[in-house]
């Protein structure tokens, strides 16, 4: 008996609903970000990208790439299994110390990514509280929401960023029940911010744990890139801080930071810490470098957010109808799965312009988009370049402008 046609099925389905993910190969040049190399049907031809997270180009600074290959030569490419099998490789101490020192924190322990750590982290601190409630915003990543289920106890979603419903939610709680508020830092598809110190103040108020998402804000916002909570003198409030490594610093992982018990709580019970392999040492080595720069050196934040708000500025002069957005994050919004697709491949191949459509369920069916991530390394001939790309091909699918001034260039 064969199952593929159950499979075939689902595939359908996908391309139907304009939801089948097409992966574009695209090979990175190092000292040369955000320029790449796409292999393309044709053979290869030169892109830019713009949806990338690797936001402040991390991935290509010679001290990360220099730890990277300092440590490898010296130390070997894998981390030898576990940590409890093989031991925990000295780059992945220090890098705890790390991150634990940039949250303001007593530890922190590393995960393979940023999903895991989520995933594993909130489904474990909800097991360890005796009858916990989880009170998830309802726009909280997939990595969360998992996090939630796996935790397996009660479970309430609160609208997004409003802290009166929170609170409406808390206040119909018994005061000693334990409690566990998970929220986002920042949100990475509409790059809305929460309202971290008035969420601290309901926890406080109700007796419940904070557990705050800073993946597409740490490294960039706060003090020496602490992150959103840092930048809104909340840090010391919020409980728990999880993150990455993966973006802002330009490498691999995920992490968690706390209070030195449940930090260890944490590695103690989790699964998903305790039956996986280690980052390998040179993964750890650079992640360290890309932190300890980012706290010294304030120029790729604020060159980042210069950027931000040249291509805001631009696209918008353009007559696009980009969402607004506080953050880094420059959402376009097509509201069509078909046309955000083929707007998507149309700068791929006709403009050399790398943007990743988003559709459902990463976001509501009719809010599809083009998600624009600006770095530092996007000059203005680069955004000017792009803003005329989308003019074109908002014109050529028929999606509204709300002036033609670039298309009659």
């Amino acid at each position: 008996m064969t199952y593929d046609h159950f499979f075939s099925a689902a595939l359908a389905s996908l391309h139907q609903e304009r939801r089948y993910r097409v992966f574009a190969d695209l090979e990175r040049v190092a000292g040369h970000f955000p320029h790449a190399i796409w292999h393309s049907p044709h053979g290869r031809r030169p892109v830019v990208i713009w949806c990338s997270n690797d936001y402040l180009g991390m991935g290509q600074h010679p001290k990360v790439i220099g730890a990277m290959i300092e440590t490898a030569t010296r130390m070997g490419a894998g981390a030898g299994g576990t940590r409890n099998i093989s031991g925990t490789n000295h780059p992945l101490v220090e890098l705890e110390s790390e991150l634990a020192d940039l949250h303001g924190k007593e530890a922190a322990l590393v995960f393979t990514s940023g999903y895991v750590s989520n995933e594993t982290g909130i489904a474990t601190i909800a097991k360890l509280l005796p009858n916990c409630v989880i009170l998830s915003d309802t726009r909280n990543h997939n990595s969360m929401i998992e996090g939630v289920r796996r935790a397996g106890v009660e479970k309430k979603i609160w609208r997004h960023n409003d802290v009166g419903h929170l609170e409406e939610m808390l206040t119909a709680e018994p005061q000693e029940r334990p409690k566990l508020i998970v929220f986002e830092a920042l949100y990475s598809m509409d790059g809305d911010v929460a309202p971290v110190n008035l969420i601290c103040d309901v926890a406080e108020r109700h007796g419940a744990m904070t557990y705050i998402d800073e993946v597409h804000s740490a490294g960039m916002y706060g003090p020496a890139g602490a992150g959103i909570a840092a930048r809104e003198g909340a840090l010391h409030r919020v409980d728990v801080v999880e993150g990455t490594l993966a973006k802002a610093f330009g490498c691999l992982g995920g992490y968690i930071s706390g209070r030195g018990d449940v930090i260890d709580a944490v590695r103690s019970y989790a699964p998903g810490f305790i039956f996986t392999t280690a980052l390998p040492p040179a993964v750890c080595a650079a992640a360290t470098a890309a932190i300890r720069h980012l706290k010294a050196s304030q120029w790729e934040r604020d060159r980042h957010q210069d950027r931000a708000a040249r291509v805001k500025s631009v696209l918008i002069a353009a007559g696009l109808p980009v969402m607004p957005s506080e953050t880094h994050i420059v959402p376009v919004i097509i509201g069509d799965p078909k046309k955000c697709k083929e707007a998507s491949d149309i700068l791929l191949a006709e403009h050399g312009i790398y943007v990743q459509p988003i559709n459902y369920p990463t976001v509501p069916r009719g809010t599809e988009r083009l998600r624009i991530t600006p770095t530092p390394y996007h000059d203005d001939a680069l955004i000017d370049t792009l803003a005329k790309a989308l003019v074109d091909v908002w014109v050529r699918l028929g999606l509204p402008l709300r002036n033609h001034a670039l298309a009659a260039e």
